[in-house]
């Protein structure tokens, strides 16, 4: 799986999850999804994302 799709699919299941967190458990999950977009933005501008450096370290994605 290329990089780029394997970073969409966290990044997708981790604010589907923190939504429903912050529906069911806490509102306090919501500062989850702000984080990941806000990470998602700054990756945009800045062409440096943690989550391609931790996948790539636990060999789950390939580079494209």
């Amino acid at each position: 799986m290329p990089m780029h799709y394997a970073i969409r699919l966290v990044a997708g299941t981790f604010v589907l999850a923190s939504l429903a967190l912050g529906y069911w458990v806490s509102p306090y999950w919501f500062l989850f999804t702000a984080f990941v977009g806000v990470n998602l933005i700054q990756s945009a501008f800045t062409r440096w994302c943690l989550m391609e450096k931790i996948l790539a370290a636990l060999g789950l994605a390939r580079p494209e």
